[in-house]
């Protein structure tokens, strides 16, 4: 059973297409149908984080994406199940693989969900067989935005979890290529790019990196890396709380204008040590929750539609990005795991904004 005629379906979405039994936590119902082509021999990139990935330490057939389960489906009952329950789901997200078919088989099912559906569909992409030409030819196929897997936030730590360093031939210069390119074709707004946080990167590239994606008029989503058991990095940690939670409100703050990189200052391991802003300027943008909600591409209405509920945390622990937005209590819980009071400049300082912050000025972050 392999693609076209057959994809992944995250168990959420099949929960909600009613595919699979079972509830939602808090009523955290998926508005994005999430697939994934599929084959025999999965995916053949080598990333270090990944249960998919070839290579991985796991035993024969113990694969896993993003710690849920994704059933295989016959491609057709999705599209079914997706004409009776339309009205429920905002946006249909197919994700490619490092794979010889991938491309192929990538078009062939946007056709075909194009053909019968009239929701938005959008493409998560792996850039390896990818030009200027092939992006052309999947926009033409009837996808209307596209999602890139950068993942890592440096070349240095690509090469480390993606590349030659884990025995990948994935470029960092060939992604940020067909990330420039597609920002040209499907145009601005209209392209995305995953930043994977705990990876080994830090913060001071991730800053850069997503003032990097806005001025090409591409959002970054972040996601808090969550370990996958068959992975190679199966053992290693998650990032804290606090560090997530500055690393979303700063991410919100840049796209949305309302701070420079300038005025984010770094320790010499580079971690935010000082936000030269002030903090009642933040105020609304916490109060609404909405730099903390998880990020997706919207549906047609312009608000989230991929909200992947518990990709990265489960049912019971700290809501690591919520499928909803926060209000009330879960508004003053994002306070107290921010600790702004241990970073936030009140005043305009004397010093030039983005000069470096002794690490002891940083503690806790």
């Amino acid at each position: 059973m392999c693609s076209p005629d057959h994809v992944s379906i995250s168990l959420a979405s099949a929960i909600a297409l009613r595919l699979r039994s079972g509830r939602f936590y808090r009523d955290a119902r998926p508005t994005c149908a999430n697939l994934l082509l599929t084959y025999p021999d999965t995916c053949l990139a080598s990333c270090a984080y990944c249960g998919l990935a070839r290579g991985r330490p796991g035993r024969a057939g113990d694969k896993s994406f993003i710690r849920v389960e994704w059933p295989v489906v016959p491609t057709s009952i999705v599209l079914d199940r997706l004409t009776t329950y339309g009205s429920e789901v905002k946006r249909v997200c197919l994700s490619m693989v490092t794979h010889g078919q991938a491309f192929r088989d990538t078009l062939d099912i946007v056709s075909r969900f194009k053909g019968a559906i009239d929701t938005p569909l959008s493409v998560l992409i792996a850039p390896n067989p990818f030009d200027r030409q092939r992006l052309t030819e999947l926009k033409a196929a009837g996808a209307d935005m596209v999602g890139i897997g950068l993942d890592a936030a440096s070349e240095r730590i690509f090469e480390l979890r993606r590349g030659r360093a884990v025995g990948g031939a994935l470029s960092w210069a060939k992604y940020w290529r067909i990330i420039e390119a597609a920002a040209t074709i499907f145009g601005s707004g209209k392209v995305n790019c995953h930043l994977v946080v705990g990876l080994g990167e830090t913060d001071a590239d991730l800053v850069a990196t997503i003032q990097r994606l806005k001025d090409l008029g591409a959002p970054a989503y972040l996601f808090s890396f969550y370990p996958e058991p068959a992975s190679r990095m199966g053992r290693a940690r998650r990032p804290s709380l606090v560090r997530w939670r500055r690393l979303q409100l700063v991410k919100h703050l840049l796209e949305g204008g309302q701070l420079a990189p300038q005025q984010v200052a770094f320790d010499y391991k580079g971690r935010i040590a000082r936000l030269d802003v002030d903090g009642e300027e933040l105020e609304p943008a916490i109060l609404s929750g909405l730099p903390f909600m998880t990020d997706g591409c919207p549906g047609e209405d312009g608000s989230p539609a991929c909200n992947r509920p518990f990709g990265s945390y489960r049912p019971g622990q700290p809501f690591r990005d919520y499928p909803f937005q926060p209000a009330g209590e879960d508004v003053r819980r994002i306070v107290t795991e921010l600790r702004l009071g241990e970073v936030l400049v009140r005043r305009p300082p004397a010093r030039a904004a983005g000069e470096l912050i002794p690490a002891c000025a940083a503690e806790g972050t």
